[in-house]
């Protein structure tokens, strides 16, 4: 398994679908994974620290999870099948969850649990980039300082290389 960060959600253009991308912590691979508007919301929401009036649905898994007495460990991206990938959920005690990767991403910056992948994942949807390319990067990185969870109002059904 190989660590990654959340690097954030935004827009792809000309299709309006929203994507979350991650970056392998110790590498040069960036994994950008399609997902739904409200998916996208819920991750710019805990990136940008927005604390809603009442719990969402992500806020409310984790006040479930802490009330069990549980804790959720990890989030594992493990595996890719016809352009989807799949997630789990890993809790203390040895439990997992099968969850949809955006979701688990959600609630994985809610609570503050490393998000993982299988090598597999990272070689079959993995995009290298280069040192050189980081100011592409860094111009991502100004445009989701700007973005904000509206922006992911609309949009069509599931792209490639999905999680729904």
């Amino acid at each position: 398994m190989r660590a990654l960060d959340v690097i954030g959600v935004r827009v792809e253009m000309p299709s309006n679908n929203p994507i979350v991308l991650l970056r392998e912590r110790d590498g040069d691979r960036y994994l950008p994974i399609w997902i739904g508007a409200p998916e996208a919301s819920a991750i710019a929401f805990a990136q940008q620290g927005v604390v809603p009036p009442r719990p969402l649905t992500h806020d409310l898994l984790k006040d479930v999870i802490a009330a069990l007495g549980r804790r959720l460990e990890e989030v594992r991206i493990v595996e890719v099948r016809d352009n989807v990938y799949f997630a789990e959920l890993a809790f203390d005690g040895g439990a997992t969850v099968s969850s949809r990767t955006s979701d688990a991403i959600a609630l994985a910056l809610r609570v503050g649990c490393p998000i993982v992948s299988a090598e597999e994942v990272l070689d079959s949807g993995g995009v290298p980039v280069p040192d050189e390319d980081e100011d592409e990067v860094e111009k991502f990185r100004e445009f989701l300082d700007h973005i904000t969870p509206e922006d992911f109002e609309s949009g069509s059904g599931p792209a490639p290389g999905s999680d729904r």
